[in-house]
């Protein structure tokens, strides 16, 4: 029989932390067979010593060549490290480092020749695996160059909010010079198009916080609000995307202002981040906004702390296939609409049901 379930290409991370435990303890559940097709890459034998310090028994792996000999009723992987890489659980080595880029070198391949569908992430170490094929401060960064050559967002999803950020992975002495106005409208342009055609929003409101305490009172704790965000927040609205703001990000979230919205576009990395976190740290997710290809991730990291103690929960993992999957089909029924909005299908109820009895 042909697989026609989506295909999700899932990297190992770095393994000497819990990418491995949170993979296995998601696709343990056969159901997960019932929405997609799993294809690790990674290796078998880094998973059977997970496995083993896990102490999990009941789970299997088809190994394969290539995504076009998965099997649609096992879970996958793909041979992609060397055999003779040592596991050091808790460890930054360099043999990780070169493991999780030569995972995610080979899944990003078959992702942009259409070899699988989708790509879910697991932690990397971003010190480690910097070499001259990496010379980037994230999976964004890198996908964004390698899949789009274009622009992206990072953008963190919960069931509770929503939140992308104008400046990633850069210090906070650079913030304030990174800010422009055309960068503003840039993010507020892949967020808006992001929550239309993957999230299914019509008409998406977007909040945007201030850089300053207090949106600099005035100009009084500083001008970036006056000078720069402000007007970007009017030339958005002009262009027809629904942006308001700019909000203090301390009141923002601590009140109930940010379930007014659909989406929150934060000035810097742990202005959003930290708040997301503190909310929906387990369920968390990872999504890049604006690629042409489909990527999330779990919204924690390598976890060094915990690894091969049993202990990680799998549910940020968990969460980010089943959003890869919900992205997935919503581009599709997205691009059927604008292309003949009468011949669209009602959403066939049958995954849905399938998705809520494995939650």
């Amino acid at each position: 029989m042909k697989d026609t379930k989506i295909k999700v290409g899932i990297t190992q991370g770095d393994i000497n932390g819990i990418g491995y435990e949170v993979i296995i303890k998601t696709l343990m559940d056969n159901r997960i067979l019932e929405i997609c097709t799993p294809i690790i890459y990674g290796s078998p034998k880094v998973a059977a010593y997970h496995k083993k310090v896990l102490n999990i028994e009941d789970f299997s792996l088809n190994n394969i060549k290539s995504a076009q000999d998965a099997h649609f009723k096992r879970v996958n992987i793909i041979n992609c490290t060397d055999e003779n890489v040592k596991v050091e659980l808790g460890k930054s080595t360099t043999s990780a480092g070169v493991a999780s880029l030569a995972s995610l070198e080979a899944a990003v391949k078959d992702l942009k020749e259409g070899n699988i569908d989708v790509l879910l992430t697991a932690p990397i170490n971003k010190k480690n695996i910097q070499s001259e094929t990496f010379v980037f401060p994230g999976h964004t960064e890198y996908l964004e160059s390698r899949i789009n050559s274009g622009k992206s967002l990072m953008l963190l999803i919960s069931d509770k909010l929503r939140v992308g950020v104008v400046t990633g992975h850069i210090p906070i002495s650079k913030v304030p010079e990174s800010i422009t106005e055309e960068k503003i409208l840039e993010k507020l342009d892949i967020l808006n198009k992001s929550l239309i055609q993957d999230f299914g929003i019509r008409k998406p409101k977007i909040a945007v916080l201030s850089l300053n305490p207090h949106a600099g009172d005035h100009g009084l704790i500083g001008t970036e609000e006056i000078d720069v965000i402000i007007p970007a927040i009017e030339k958005a609205r002009k262009s027809g995307v629904m942006a308001l703001g700019p909000y203090p990000a301390d009141g923002f979230f601590g009140s109930s202002d940010c379930s007014k919205f659909d989406a929150t576009l934060a000035m810097y990395h742990d202005q959003g981040l930290t708040a997301f976190k503190a909310m929906s740290f387990d369920s968390g997710v990872n999504f890049t906004a604006g690629l042409s290809k489909v990527r999330t991730s779990p919204a924690h990291g390598t976890a060094y702390g915990i690894a091969g103690t049993n202990v990680a929960s799998p549910e940020s993992f968990q969460e980010a296939l089943y959003l890869a999957i919900d992205v997935y089909r919503n581009r599709i029924q997205y691009e059927e609409l604008t292309k003949d909005p009468m011949k669209v299908k009602a959403p066939s109820n049958d995954y849905q049901n399938k998705r809520q009895l494995i939650k």
